[in-house]
């Protein structure tokens, strides 16, 4: 059972797959820090200067009463929250990585378009009596001579 276990994760479609969960999750943390670090700020100042990350509802309030100003004061002081600005920072997320996930599978179809066009017709043939390269609509061999049409 173990000398299969190995077999299989040894496979390369095995590999290959780790190796993509790997870079998948390193390339989620680039994507996050994006989202989080670079595109959310600019959004939040144009709408107003708000910060996403903080925006949330109390359902209940903590051990503290509110207002609170952040969502990490809310969650120190015990309040249950709705975080939705998390929630759409992890949509922004995911729709980045959706659309590069999109561009990566539209390359590769496009190389399997491009490997499973057929070849051109051919545009010479091989004489049967000299076995020399003419032209596919010869009715003559230019090289022996001989009646391509009787062949």
């Amino acid at each position: 059972m173990f000398r299969e276990f190995k077999e299989f994760a040894m496979r390369g479609n095995v590999v290959d797959m780790a190796v993509g969960i790997i870079i998948g999750g390193a390339f989620g943390t680039i994507v996050k820090s994006l989202v989080a670090d670079v595109l959310m700020p600019p959004i939040g100042l144009l709408v107003g200067g708000v910060d996403f990350s903080d925006l949330f509802i109390t359902l209940k309030q903590g051990a503290i009463a509110g207002p609170y100003a952040t969502l990490a004061s809310a969650q120190a002081a015990g309040a249950v929250t709705v975080s939705y600005g998390l929630f759409i920072n992890a949509v922004i997320s995911f729709l980045i990585v959706a659309f590069a996930v999109f561009l990566l599978i539209r390359g590769i179809n496009r190389l399997q378009r491009e490997e499973e066009t057929p070849p051109a017709a051919p545009s010479e043939k091989e004489c049967p009596y000299c076995f020399s390269n003419i032209s596919i609509r010869a009715t003559r061999c230019s090289h022996c001579t001989s009646n391509l049409e009787a062949a």
